[in-house]
């Protein structure tokens, strides 16, 4: 059916539209361009393992007795990666994307170089120098992002480059397993941070030239109207919604400061209470006051968002904000990656610490994940282009993620590793890498394109501020099984320890600590499968919606191809009436030839005078028909002809039938007869 004139046909939700525009650039810069953003990613996990892989060699050095201070090395990395992303993405699409990722790669460099500096008496000193190496990477991920979407269109390369993205991630945490492994045990950790901090000092330069300034990086192209196709659940933006951000547009771009500084506040001081309580306990009053602030301002930042920002840091105000259906899936993809990380960090533990073999063994034993990353995520791919809805990836994502943890957990202590251990690394990349381009995707399709830096924060935010929840809130669990676990094996604690130094290990040590692992991890199986029941019913609602639509589409379809079959019926109608009106033209012409043979046969030879008939005869010719008609009988022929003449003129062919006025201007008044036979037939 033809559209209305302003109206815009959207293609069907999960299946990207074609390609709309090309990027300008040659295909080997658009290769080079998506390796160096990718390369974000790729050290920001890298980076994670610095801390994770090698945790003996680390807990030897600085004399570590409890869990708590060893993962506070990741979740102080975590947390600060995924709190600055919310700001950093918007200060991308103030002042650039390329410029915020060369001062996030400069950041980087230094912070990274710090870490390597710090002396065995400075533990605190170095987790707080974890923390502000990841605002390196939380200004950087967001904005290689933004490039992303903003470089390429909704389109198969797009999706293809966010794939790409999501390969980096377990490629990177691979990769820096084993290198940070290989150089703690020949050389010393401290090269781990050195050499990262060499190769972000190179991407400072590489970025300078790589990266490009294309007019839609322009201060001028930022405020630009265009915006992208909404693909959530298949439909096009509302009116309301385009007039709302196309006004928004026109404004000149501004940070929204108070929604930062409440939005990181709140952030900092959630998860700060959160890793911390499992160091001195969550019945110190200074741990539950953290939250409660933390919550506070938390609550804040959603009031500024929603009733004063103009233009906010996250979109929550009505129509122009986050869909329903971006809302679930970011909840969805934050108790996936939690269970994630407690994953991560536990199998680490139980491979190194439980089972006693070395980091660079262990970093080995978790290699597959980069194999079966990059076969998920191009499996993503292929699944967008296919036309797979993104609630079902997740869906599958959120299934992966339960059954990877679920196999940790169940995992006997001597068990080979090419059973439980070895299926669940299998499966682990295609949670990861399906739920983070799929929920990529989605947030970066819904937004206009200006704010592409906005929505790539969303996500990355989500995904690594996860994380560090999930650490401390399974470290709050795990502390309280193994002073349990420790109590009834006998074990003595001293100077408010939980136990002796972790580097110190027995066959006792070993049991209790895997209670205790067991425990921490029994919480990242209830994660994810809250994440799974969530993603079920999502994925529900919308066959069910889907269903519904099918069936008011068939519906419609019906009553179109009944009212077809009625204007066929009537047509039909009207060549039985024709049929009809010409039957009794032939019955007249027949009836008038029949009497007309049997006058001339009675009166042959015979001359009528014109002054004593009163019968006179009129003979006449009609010279469409050939008919000869006589007397009063033909004039009746006449009508007869006159009313189908009426009825093919209201046969339907394209036009509409004359009206009964118009015939009676045409045949004169006393055609009653006809007129009444028109108005019957139109």
């Amino acid at each position: 059916m033809a559209q209305r004139k302003h109206e815009t046909i959207v293609p069907p939700a999960g299946i990207p539209p074609p390609q709309q525009k090309r990027t300008g650039l040659s295909l080997a810069h658009e290769v080079v361009l998506v390796f160096v953003l990718c390369l974000a990613q790729f050290l920001s996990l890298a980076a994670m393992n610095q801390t994770v892989a090698p945790m003996l060699i680390l807990a030897k050095y600085f004399n570590i007795h409890d869990y708590g201070n060893l993962s506070w090395f990741s979740a102080a990395y975590s947390m600060t990666v995924g709190t600055f992303m919310l700001p950093s993405g918007r200060l991308g699409d103030i002042h650039g994307h390329k410029l915020i990722v060369m001062i996030g790669w400069a950041w980087f460099s230094l912070w990274s170089l710090v870490c390597g500096s710090c002396g065995p008496t400075n533990l605190i000193w170095f987790s707080t120098c974890r923390a502000f190496q990841g605002m390196g990477p939380a200004l950087i991920i967001p904005n290689a992002l933004a490039i992303i979407g903003r470089t390429f269109s909704i389109g198969l390369k797009r999706n293809f480059a966010f794939a790409c993205f999501g390969v980096a991630g377990p490629s990177g945490a691979t990769a820096g397993a084993i290198l940070s492994s290989l150089v703690a045990e020949k050389l010393s950790w401290h090269w781990c941070f050195w050499f990262l901090s060499m190769t972000c000092a190179v991407l400072v330069m590489m970025s300078w030239f790589i990266i490009p300034l294309p007019s839609s990086e322009s201060p001028s192209a930022r405020s630009s109207p265009e915006l992208t196709t909404s693909m959530v659940a298949g439909r096009d933006l509302d009116h309301n919604t385009k007039s709302e951000t196309e006004g928004s547009q026109q404004q000149e771009p501004t940070f929204d400061t108070l929604g930062a500084i409440t939005g990181v506040t709140g952030l900092v001081l959630v998860n700060l209470a959160l890793n911390q309580a499992p160091l001195v306990g969550w019945k110190i009053p200074y741990i539950r006051a953290l939250l409660v602030l933390g919550l506070l301002s938390l609550l804040a930042f959603v009031c500024v968002e929603r009733c004063f920002a103009t233009q906010p840091i996250v979109p929550l105000r009505g129509g122009s904000g986050l869909q329903p259906q971006a809302a679930f899936v970011l909840a969805i993809v934050f108790t996936g990656w939690s269970s994630h990380g407690i994953w991560v960090y536990y199998l680490y533990i139980f491979l190194e610490h439980l089972r006693g073999h070395s980091a660079l063994f262990t970093s080995f034993e978790t290699s597959p994940v980069a194999g079966t990353g990059i076969f998920f995520a191009m499996l993503t791919v292929y699944l967008l282009r296919r036309g797979v809805s993104v609630s079902l990836i997740i869906f599958i994502a959120m299934f992966f993620f339960f059954v990877g943890t679920l196999l940790l957990v169940l995992t006997p202590l001597h068990q080979t590793y090419w059973a439980n251990i070895f299926v669940a690394v299998l499966l682990m990349p295609g949670a990861m890498n399906l739920s983070f381009p799929a929920a990529t995707i989605l947030v970066s399709e819904q937004l206009p394109r200006e704010k592409q830096g906005m929505a790539a924060s969303l996500v990355a935010t989500v995904v690594n501020y996860s994380i560090s929840c999930g650490l401390g809130l399974a470290g709050s669990i795990h502390k309280h099984a193994l002073v349990k676990a420790g109590d009834r094996a006998g074990l003595e604690r001293s100077g408010g320890k939980p136990g002796p130094a972790l580097s110190q290990t027995s066959e006792v040590l070993v049991g209790v600590r895997l209670e205790g692992m067991r425990m921490a991890v029994w919480l990242g199986v209830a994660l994810a499968g809250f994440g799974v029941v969530i993603a079920g019913g999502v994925w529900g609602v919308q066959l069910l919606v889907a269903r519904h639509r099918r069936r008011r589409r068939s519906s419609g379809e019906k009553i179109k191809d009944r009212g077809e079959g009625g204007d066929k019926e009537q047509k039909k109608g009207q060549q039985k009436e024709l049929g009809t009106a010409s039957q009794d033209l032939g019955v007249g012409v027949v009836r008038t030839t029949r009497a007309t043979g049997s006058t001339k046969s009675g009166s042959k030879k015979k001359k009528l005078s014109r002054k004593g008939s009163a019968a006179t005869t009129v003979r006449t010719k009609n010279e469409g028909s050939g008919a000869v008609v006589e007397g009063d009988k033909g004039r009746s022929t006449m009508r007869v002809h006159e009313e189908v003449k009426s009825v093919l003129k209201t046969v339907d062919l394209g036009f509409q039938p004359p009206s009964g006025e118009a015939v009676r201007k045409k045949s004169g008044g006393g055609r009653g007869d006809s007129t009444r036979s028109t108005g019957r037939n139109g």
